[in-house]
């Protein structure tokens, strides 16, 4: 009698703490797509519970309408209140609530409006920086518009900017910083009692950048004049009910916030925008139809801005295609409940960007690079947080202006003059616990339009 042998397929285990840990940082998108399989549930995650949520009105239910009912995550405070301390980022309750009063003057739409000329020249001073690299040597454009968004956030917060070399040090600093990640530690929920010590390489950089800040503060007490700058409008602004103004460790703290959340997100936006332009041609045509028939052969002004919507389109569907910040995390301080689900007090809710921007009854074709989705025309038969970039409700981000006009500025005055096209032989990838940024950067070479 002949016996016949059944193999039986390996069991598959569920990913491991370690493994979603390793996979957050070495290819977070793949993690973003398997969360995303399901819909809302609240899980166990070791000590803490999670849950994914990608529908608008969930992300309007946080963010918005019982906004009050959640707060930044342990893991948010962890990665930042080492380096921030407690700005805008990271403070909360009613010192978040005066610290946005007094700063949110300085964010006006008329107020920003005046630093679209800085913007515009420190673009073209980082292009004629370019012209060796035209004769066939690539460039990488993370490097470039790093430090060109560095160059006009230090003249927007300090009026005339750093001398060269406290502006390389305190990018070198910014650059190590960016590199400061979750540990696995923060990432299962170990209590927030725990002792957390940055490491020697985020210490040594906090320290070169408040030297330099602190100096820059002391030299304003001594001398208060307003100057225009976002420092003179944070030093000079008062809190509307109490009068109050910030002190000198305030002042520190949302002037390295600024820094940090105001020029790597835009940067790396326009590192996206250039890669999805390079790989497709016909939004890349229409982009510089734009740009050649309303500059003609002079940088962008302000009120070019209107009259350049592709350029503007271009940037919007970017971040929808790849959201610097690709998730907002909010832990619930008391219990709640979502679409009939009890969301337990200390559950994280985890509003992942990336995935909602995604959500093919929302977006058709999602993966598609499509600007023309944000023609006014597009955008009204979309709920108002299936795109949310930036976030939402009261804390949403309080430079978005400030971004938006930045990134519109800078791409226009490059496709003026520039067709960028891949370097062989680099292969993009996402990486990133905080900001979504392709490994390696992005080497590109030049070809010169005009």
């Amino acid at each position: 009698m002949s016996t016949t042998t059944m193999e039986t397929a390996p069991v598959r285990r569920p990913p491991g703490a370690r493994q979603i840990y390793k996979a957050l940082v070495e290819d977070p998108v793949s993690v973003y797509r398997h969360v995303g399989s399901g819909g809302f549930r609240v899980r166990r995650r070791l000590f803490v519970r999670v849950a994914t949520a990608v529908q608008p009105h969930i992300v309007r239910h946080v963010l918005v309408t019982r906004a009050g009912r959640y707060r930044k995550t342990p893991i948010a405070r962890a990665l930042l209140e080492p380096i921030l301390g407690r700005g805008l980022l990271t403070s909360e309750g009613a010192f978040w609530r005066r610290q946005r009063r007094i700063a949110a003057p300085a964010f006006h739409r008329k107020r920003i409006a005046g630093f679209a000329d800085a913007m515009a020249e420190l673009a073209e001073d980082m292009q004629r920086g370019w012209a060796p690299a035209a004769s066939g040597a690539a460039l990488d454009m993370q490097s470039e518009m790093s430090r060109v968004t560095m160059k006009i956030i230090a003249r927007a917060m300090f009026s005339d900017g750093l001398d060269e070399e406290e502006a390389r040090r305190v990018g070198d600093a910014i650059r190590a910083l960016d590199r400061h990640r979750l540990r696995f530690r923060d990432f299962i929920g170990v209590p927030e009692w725990l002792p957390r010590l940055p490491d020697l390489r985020v210490r040594a950089a906090v320290r070169v950048i408040d030297r330099t800040v602190n100096r820059i503060i002391a030299e304003r007490r001594a001398d208060p004049r307003d100057r225009g700058d976002l420092l003179s409008m944070f030093m000079l602004a008062e809190d509307e009910e109490t009068g109050e103004r910030m002190t000198d460790r305030q002042l520190r703290d949302e002037v390295i916030t600024m820094f940090m959340a105001g020029h790597e997100t835009t940067a790396t936006a326009l590192v996206w925008a250039l890669h999805a332009l390079e790989r497709h041609p016909e939004v890349e045509a229409r982009l510089h139809a734009e740009v050649d028939s309303v500059l003609s052969d002079r940088p962008p002004r302000l009120a070019d801005l209107e009259r350049l919507p592709w350029t503007r389109m271009t940037v919007e569907e970017t971040m929808r295609l790849h959201p610097t910040v690709p998730m907002i995390s909010r832990q619930a301080v008391e219990d709640d409940e979502i679409d009939g689900q009890r969301v337990p007090r200390g559950t994280l809710v985890n509003l992942n960007i990336w995935l909602a921007h995604r959500d093919p009854e929302l977006w058709p074709d999602p993966e598609r690079f499509d600007p023309g989705r944000f023609d006014p025309a597009a955008r009204g038969g979309r709920p108002k947080h299936a795109y949310f970039p930036f976030g939402g409700g009261p804390r949403i981000c309080i430079g978005n202006g400030f971004a938006m006009m930045e990134a519109h500025i800078i791409l226009a005055s490059v496709a003026r003059r520039w067709r960028l096209r891949a370097a062989g032989g680099h292969e993009v990838h996402a990486v990133g616990s905080v900001v979504l940024r392709p490994r390696g950067g992005l080497p590109m070479k030049l070809e010169r339009r005009r």
